[in-house]
């Protein structure tokens, strides 16, 4: 596709949606990126970008600043409800990774995105305050109604994103009776506390079973002896929908969950601690939603989590939207038309999404810790006796396999074309 012909309206300005900005502007696409909060503010907690999707990131000249606000990963550690050690490897560059594992939080990551957008595509590339109400793909229009109550107005381009998230309106007029997320039956208490390095100092570690489980990593550099630590505590309590409604800014009171968490002090990190020193702890049900058989309809098509929300098992989530939007960009770069390019993305991306989908339901690499709980509920002696180590390298190897960051096939990956030399960014002109 020749380059500075095509137009997107990107709708949604999380980390797909401003990933899918830059990337589609260094495609040489004129865009323009819609919002309906109507302030971009730094908010949620810690996240995982995996190696496949830093490589994207360092391709669009991200990497040093990636590396100002964020913990490169070392390595991924498993344990028992007692603080036994099951499995642990290396990640990022200490695996042998062309490109870093990074835990960061989610609102730096974020606003780096959108301070980048706003410098490449200009200050007026992203446009709060403006709500979707619906979408004609055939037409490739997006009504978008603003917050202060004045009428809906049409925004044209030949290509609408919907990156509007878990509960995209893009996606629920094609899905109307799809309902609400599926519920897993388990709640996440989510929080940052400070507190002194463990580990290498840039582990992540999860700790437990499906039935109740504790995740933690670093996200900050020490200073005077303690770092910014990202936690999840975890815990089935069943049921099909959850308990309270949930989103990024719900608090919740600390006292609902630490009870169950109160013996987990090991040798090597103090849980009870990490939880009573948060000072904000937030709830959040774990969701998902079913494969699509379609993502595309006309000139619309989604992306990130309006297209595959997932369980948070195996630090996928966001890094799955950033090869979203990469795949977009390579396929407007690749096809002659916009209808080819979006059947080459939703080829390239549904069948893989959908795949992470489902195994993530059956836990993912996390297994191994529900394995060794039916397995030794009381703890082991010698973990050879519980699980083989066969076992434990196949059951995490192919998870790399289903994720896309095999290590020797990540390697060998080259992403989007450099910006033709006449390709000028290109934001789209207001309605």
């Amino acid at each position: 596709m020749q380059s500075g012909r095509t137009s997107a309206a990107i709708v949604g300005a999380g980390i797909g949606g401003l990933t899918a900005a830059l990337c589609l502007d260094r495609a040489g696409v004129a865009v323009s990126l819609h919002e309906s909060v109507t302030e971009i503010r730094p908010l949620g907690v810690g996240i995982n970008l995996l190696p496949h999707s830093v490589r994207i990131l360092t391709d669009l000249g991200l990497a040093d600043a990636l590396d100002a606000i964020a913990v490169r990963t070392a390595e991924l550690a498993y344990y028992n409800k007692f603080g036994q050690r099951i499995w642990s490897e290396a990640r990022g560059l200490d695996a042998g990774y062309r490109w870093p594992q990074y835990s960061v939080h989610r609102g730096a990551l974020q606003m780096l995105l959108y301070r980048t957008v706003q410098e490449r595509l200009g200050p007026d590339a992203i446009r709060t305050g403006q709500v979707l109400e619906r979408v004609e793909p055939d037409a490739g229009r997006a009504w978008l109604r603003p917050r202060d109550g004045t009428t809906a107005v049409p925004v044209d381009a030949d290509l609408i994103v919907a990156a509007d998230g878990i509960h995209s309106v893009a996606r629920r007029q094609h899905y109307p009776d799809e309902g609400p997320p599926r519920f897993a039956g388990q709640l996440l208490w989510r929080a940052t506390t400070l507190a002194p390095p463990f580990l290498t100092g840039r582990s992540m570690i999860m700790a437990g079973h499906q039935g109740q489980k504790f995740v933690c990593y670093p996200i900050g550099p020490v200073v005077d002896g303690k770092c910014r630590v990202n936690w999840i505590a975890e815990r089935r309590i069943g049921g099909d929908a959850p308990p309270r409604a949930s989103d990024w800014n719900r608090e919740i009171d600390r006292a609902t969950f630490a009870p169950w968490f109160a013996d987990w002090n090991f040798d090597w990190l103090d849980i009870p601690a990490l939880i009573a020193g948060a000072e904000r702890v937030y709830e959040f049900p774990m969701v998902d939603r079913d494969p699509l058989p379609r993502w595309t309809f006309g000139r619309m098509t989604l992306l990130g989590d309006a297209a595959h929300p997932m369980y948070p098992i195996g630090s996928n989530g966001a890094s799955q939207a950033i090869l979203d939007a990469e795949a977009l960009a390579l396929a407007l770069q690749q096809e002659a038309g916009v209808p080819e390019a979006l059947a080459r993305y939703e080829a390239t991306r549904r069948p893989a999404t959908a795949r992470i989908v489902e195994s993530n339901r059956q836990m993912g690499p996390e297994r191994v810790m529900q394995i060794v709980e039916e397995r030794a509920p009381g703890g082991f002696a010698r973990l050879d006796d519980v699980i083989s180590h066969a076992e434990l390298t196949e059951i995490a190897d192919h998870y790399k396999r289903i994720a896309g960051f095999d290590p020797a096939t990540l390697n060998r990956t080259t992403g989007l074309a450099p910006r033709a030399p006449d390709a000028a960014p290109q934001p789209m002109p207001r309605p």
